[in-house]
């Protein structure tokens, strides 16, 4: 079956088993099958530095820190995402093999191409996670760190610039946003 030419929506196990064969991510969303595109240099950079700051402070936790290829599954909607860097510390995660399902930190590293959909239809999606505390955004055209976190039922954000130290509460993890974005070029603003 070739995702790019079905005239239906396809189901959720269609789609598993079609993309286990593919070369190429894809994320599923309302039966919609889109390919992941690469990311930029400075994408990538900001990925590394974060899964380098947090994979050791959170792995001796019991919790585990995945980058780019770990899909995650939104039980609400039944969609599949692969965000840049997500975090589960839930025992039910601990062995999963195909996808995360409960997340305490979700983290996106921003695109031009792909900040619309980052903080709209993903933005919507996780929040549905009971699981989720903290969906952090992190730019790269810009010095930059948007942060949501969950407070009983209800979503507070805050904005990190240079000289702000961003706090992950839910895995008691900061960053300095200079040591973030130190040597990291960003990417031109579109005109």
């Amino acid at each position: 079956m070739d995702a790019a030419h079905c005239d239906r929506p396809l189901t959720a196990i269609e789609y598993l088993a079609w993309e286990a064969s593919q070369e190429i991510r894809h994320e599923f969303i309302d039966g919609v099958v889109v390919a992941m595109t690469g990311g930029s240099l400075s994408h990538n950079d900001l990925t590394v530095k974060l899964i380098l700051e947090i994979a050791p402070q959170v792995q001796p936790k019991g919790c585990r820190a995945q980058v780019s290829d770990a899909k995650v599954f939104v039980n609400a909607t039944g969609n599949y995402f692969y965000p840049d860097l997500v975090v589960s510390c839930d025992r039910r995660d601990r062995d999963a093999q195909q996808s995360l399902q409960f997340p305490c930190l979700i983290i996106e590293v921003l695109s031009p191409s792909t900040a619309a959909k980052d903080r709209g239809k993903k933005l919507r999606n996780y929040r549905t996670i009971p699981t989720l505390q903290e969906y952090v955004l992190v730019d790269t055209v810009q010095v930059f760190v948007e942060r949501y976190r969950r407070s009983c039922d209800l979503w507070t954000y805050r904005s990190y610039e240079a000289g702000d130290v961003v706090l992950f509460e839910s895995i008691d993890v900061s960053i300095e946003v200079d040591r973030l974005y130190e040597n990291i070029v960003l990417i031109p603003e579109e005109e």
